[in-house]
């Protein structure tokens, strides 16, 4: 695929295909799937089975790694083409736990800036009880010339 002017109206298989490393070696083991793509907004979903801990219930790791992905492919997307995004800080609140189904992660745009992006990334269970809340921030650094 050709480099795009921007990202921003992209379709998930658009953006997918543009991405050097298409979805992510880790989102496919771990089995998220992108729903929606934007700067202000970007959804997923990841099942539970295959990402548990030892007792059984979703890895908080697990959660991590969606909240970053979301946050990180909306904070691309905002800062392209003259600048990458790259994570400084993530954190995540565990509220309860998820034992089997699907949970879909919502990351909601809290500050698009010049030199910095912060997303609030919500995950739900398939009840739409919330399972974790992440906030993740994204410096935006200029990109490498073409």
């Amino acid at each position: 695929m050709n480099a795009p002017e921007t990202l921003a109206g992209l379709s998930v298989e658009e953006l997918i295909a543009f991405m050097p490393e298409g979805n992510g070696r880790l989102n496919e083991k771990m089995g998220v799937e992108l729903v929606e793509v934007s700067a202000e907004r970007v959804v997923a979903t990841m099942p539970v089975e295959g990402n548990t801990q030892p007792f059984g219930l979703l890895h908080g790791g697990a959660s991590v790694v969606l909240a970053e992905t979301l946050g990180s492919i909306g904070s691309a997307i905002h800062a392209y083409p003259e600048k990458v995004a790259v994570g400084v800080d993530i954190n995540a609140t565990h509220h309860r736990a998820a034992t089997s189904g699907i949970v879909t992660g919502v990351a909601t745009a809290v500050h698009l800036g010049r030199t910095s992006t912060s997303y609030e990334i919500v995950i739900t269970d398939e009840r739409g009880k919330r399972v974790c809340t992440s906030r993740i921030t994204c410096a935006l650094v200029p990109a490498s010339p073409r």
